[in-house]
């Protein structure tokens, strides 16, 4: 279980087992960019981009709970996400939060 508050109604933390993190950094494709380019002429949601960024935040969270779960969580606690650039069209994203074992 993933969640971004700090309990979880009706269990109990039982064990703390400190920061898990995921993360990947994703460029742009020139094809999407083409496209994007095009459909901020015309305004509206650049699809091609959010589903960019669709896939990184799932692949980041996949190994953040990788990670927990090689550490003997079942819950992760606090979950946050952070974006940066790393150079022109490449951008990380990372999600972090507290790996913890909680009652079932």
């Amino acid at each position: 279980m993933i969640v971004t508050s700090d309990h979880i109604e009706g269990k109990r933390i039982v064990k703390t087992l400190g920061l898990v993190k995921g993360s990947t950094i994703r460029a742009r494709h020139i094809g999407r960019d083409i496209t994007a380019a095009l459909r901020s002429i015309v305004g509206g949601e650049i699809v091609e981009y959010t589903k960019l960024m669709a896939e990184a935040r799932e692949e980041a969270i996949h190994r953040m709970a990788k990670q927990a779960e090689e550490m003997g969580a079942n819950a992760i606690l606090d979950t946050r996400f952070v974006t940066s650039m790393v150079m022109s069209g490449a951008s990380e994203l990372l999600v972090y939060g507290t790996a913890v074992v909680v009652e079932t």
